[in-house]
């Protein structure tokens, strides 16, 4: 098992311009990790189309002499289009998959539905609808993407796909071994399921974990937004209240979390993701410290 952090732990320090991403994977290998996933939000690897060549050679180039190996590239998308929309979002992604080419990475997640989708949309019914559109346009990708020598993922992220049975019709549609999961084993909550049935459920599955925590509350806490994921209270898909907190400091059980992704076989890359209200380079590191202590108890 690798060990690292998603560069969108910190994000903010990155828009705040206190920090770079060359430093944030510097700082990454300061405090204990040993890979990064690469969130393009707060930087860019192309604008309007057009690749920047040179800002991946500096950042190959920054994680090669930190020691740190890029494992993954994740990038916000919505294949629930028609027509000429779903074409340029299906060109707009392929253009990720080649930054994700070029970067070396083996993997790139991509979003399959707006992240921010309505909740008065997020059916069965409208499940069952978007499911083939969803197939056909994550199955293009990943055809392009197994060209380019990259994996495609499918994450349970936000309210549409998210839940293990949305996600196993997903992986079973596209039916590719191109084609994989990251697990989140957080964002599972926001469907009111257990993350670790989840995880014993589909490491098999399994490509790379999201590893996070979240505060749990039956009653409004107050401070609730819809969708923010920056440390406000937002609420589940039952309406229990969430909020992010640093790894093992919330109400998620990590060490069960662990103990069934280690006990099902899985071996591959973790990536803590901190989305909570502490200073984020504290939480970071904090989070880092607990994942590899309680992986190596369980």
């Amino acid at each position: 098992m690798k060990l690292g952090l998603s560069t969108y732990s910190l994000d903010g320090e990155i828009s705040s311009g206190r920090m770079t991403l060359g430093d944030v994977l510097d700082w990454i290998a300061a405090n204990g990790g040993e890979c990064a996933e690469l969130v393009p939000f707060a930087y860019q690897f192309e604008k309007d189309g057009v690749i920047d060549h040179e800002s991946i050679r500096q950042t190959v180039r920054r994680a090669k002499d930190a020691g740190i190996e890029l494992v993954n590239y994740s990038v916000l998308a919505d294949l629930c289009k028609t027509g000429e929309d779903l074409e340029k979002e299906v060109q707009r992604i392929c253009l990720h998959v080649d930054i994700a080419a070029e970067l070396g990475l083996p993997r790139m997640r991509h979003d399959v539905c707006a992240f921010r989708r309505p909740h008065g949309e997020n059916t069965l019914q409208d499940f069952e609808r978007w499911l083939p559109v969803i197939v056909e346009g994550a199955s293009r990708i990943c055809e392009y993407a197994q060209k380019r020598g990259v994996m495609t993922m499918i994450e349970n992220h936000g309210f549409f796909c998210n839940g293990m049975d949305r996600v196993e019709r997903i992986l079973d549609g596209v039916h590719s071994a191109n084609y994989g999961l990251l697990l989140d084993t957080g964002n599972i909550v926001c469907m009111d399921e257990d993350p670790s049935v989840a995880s014993m459920r589909l490491a098999k599955r399994t490509n790379m974990v999201h590893l996070k925590d979240f505060y749990i509350r039956k009653r409004d806490p107050g401070d609730t937004t819809l969708f923010d994921c920056g440390g406000h209270w937002f609420r589940s898909s039952a309406g229990r209240y969430l909020r992010g907190a640093i790894l093992a400091q919330g109400d998620l059980d990590i060490w069960e979390i662990l103990a069934a992704l280690k006990s099902s076989g899985y071996d591959g890359n973790i990536a803590i993701e901190f989305e909570g209200l502490e200073d984020a380079k504290y939480a970071s590191l904090v989070s880092l410290q607990n994942a590899r202590r309680i992986w190596e108890e369980v």
